[in-house]
């Protein structure tokens, strides 16, 4: 199993235009495979789009593309070219203890943080988070965890749901206080950032 993240930057006063656009489009999209999860962000980098794609490998992906692009009416891509300053496609692949993302209703406060990590080293993150990850979810649901197989900036992402932003600092505290979390790690990442968000209205997840 492979995840696509699709990051888009909007140009601003585009989001409710955005949405429409492609609300419209992804019944058709998703005759092909489905999508696990699109979000706006509320705090961190504005007027940027997460999407989620899940397929079973590249070539699966290379191949779905084709068929929903194809044709002189092509189900995909939405019509939205102009209120978008740019776009990134990243690769990744699911952590071992990442349960499979599913539509479900886990926020409505999501947030996503993405560190860099020595590529050599993320092995040794994934370890270390396999051992403790199970306690720390009984204080919130751990939405998805990646990992960059190439290396690169971000070669590390976990996701979190919470019922809102006083939930988040509630369960920051008690996670902080206790012995297992974060992870004992025996390296730092390099590079950090967090983004707030909220799903669009058409997400499978909620």
């Amino acid at each position: 199993m492979i995840y696509e993240m699709r990051t888009y930057n909007l140009k601003t006063g585009n989001l409710q235009e955005y949405w429409k656009r492609f609300g419209e489009k992804l019944p058709g999209r998703q005759e092909f495979s489905r999508l696990a999860g699109h979000w706006y962000t509320e705090v961190g980098p504005l007027n940027q789009m997460v999407a989620i794609w899940p397929y079973r490998d590249l070539q699966q992906r290379a191949d779905i593309r084709k068929r929903a692009e194809a044709g002189p009416d092509p189900k995909w891509p939405p019509d939205s070219a102009e209120l978008i300053v740019d776009m990134v496609s990243q690769i990744y692949l699911p952590a071992p203890f990442m349960e499979p993302l599913e539509a479900r209703p886990l926020g409505p406060l999501y947030e996503m943080r993405l560190y860099t990590y020595p590529a050599e080293t993320v092995a040794l993150v994934l370890d270390a988070w396999g051992k403790g990850i199970a306690e720390r979810q009984q204080l919130s649901p751990l939405v998805g965890c990646w990992y960059g197989e190439c290396g690169g900036l971000d070669n590390f992402v976990h996701m979190w749901a919470f019922a809102s932003f006083e939930e988040r600092l509630r369960v920051r505290e008690k996670a902080q206080a206790l012995e297992f979390w974060p992870p004992e790690i025996p390296v730092k990442p390099v590079r950090q950032e967090n983004k707030i968000m909220f799903p669009a209205p058409f997400s499978p997840m909620q």
